[in-house]
């Protein structure tokens, strides 16, 4: 019995039935940001947002049934029990916010489809890479933020009167937002402000922003590597293999064939009709 259910589970039809399910249950909630059509459909919306959490419930009390202990050792495992068991926190009275969590079940096409579990994996792969490059990016941050409070800081206040107001006009700067404006604005008093400012676009946009997208990009290689890893494995393993059963009939001695006997060779008779000795005998007793 287990191991049907675990075929069904694993199957390529109920994959796709409950990436059908979280994608109608998404539509549905956000249906239901509309007031009209809550007020049309608001019953049909309720019973259709109940069966997909009770199908999500069936299927994970299926797969504890099949997996037992292992469940809990796969993360997507437990990503897809938090993600349900918030569809079933109180909302009455002050928890009413919590509601609006049901929409994170939608995020379980994560844990469903696998181009967005490698993408995930690849991103939490980048993690320690990012994290250097974050800390570079903001002590490059700061310390154009003091630059610029002590150099704009007293003609352009509203941008760099002081340290916080400096990291956030540069922070703004850096994602692209309306910099050329502000750039205008601080070279009406300084003329040679635009120095400062491409270089801080360079450096931040240019420079230390890629290089967020190379460690990511990077990171999916290795994603992609390590997926393709057990067959190339195993390949190898049968390359071996087939080199020790060579190696094998090479020391081994060969069987020796026995030699085949040979049929009498009948003799055929002489020339001319002339008898054999033997049946000439015969004939001249008859």
């Amino acid at each position: 019995m287990r191991d049907r259910v675990r075929q069904a589970l694993e199957s390529t039809w109920f994959q796709r039935a409950i990436i059908a399910v979280i994608v109608v249950n998404a539509a549905t909630l956000g249906i239901e940001t509309s007031p009209s059509a809550t007020a049309s459909y608001g019953t049909v919306l309720h019973v259709v947002d109940h069966a997909a959490l009770y199908v999500f419930v069936a299927e994970l009390l299926a797969k504890m049934y099949v997996y037992r202990a292992r469940f809990l050792l796969d993360p997507w495992n437990v990503f897809d029990t938090v993600i349900v068991a918030v569809s079933f926190m109180p909302t009455a009275g002050g928890l009413s916010v919590l509601r609006a969590l049901r929409i994170l079940r939608a995020l379980r096409l994560i844990s469903v489809v696998p181009s967005l579990r490698r993408v995930v994996a690849a991103l939490l792969t980048a993690v320690p890479g990012m994290t250097s490059i974050a800390v570079l990016l903001a002590l490059v941050l700061y310390v154009a933020s003091v630059m610029g409070t002590k150099l704009y800081g007293a003609t352009t206040p509203e941008y760099f009167g002081d340290l916080p107001t400096s990291l956030f006009t540069l922070f703004q700067t850096m994602t692209g937002d309306g910099w050329s404006e502000i750039n205008r604005e601080v070279m009406e008093r300084h003329p040679s402000a635009w120095v400062f400012f491409v270089i801080f676009v360079l450096i931040c946009t240019f420079v230390v922003l890629n290089l967020f997208i190379a460690v990511v990009v990077s990171a999916m290689e290795e994603e992609h590597q390590r997926e393709r890893q057990p067959g190339d494995g195993m390949a190898a393993e049968l390359a071996a293999l087939r080199a020790e059963i060579a190696a094998l009939r090479e020391v081994l001695p060969s069987p020796e064939v026995p030699p085949s006997r040979e049929a009498p060779s009948r003799e055929a008779p002489p020339s001319g009709g002339a008898l054999p000795p033997s049946r000439a005998d015969a004939s001249s007793l008859r």
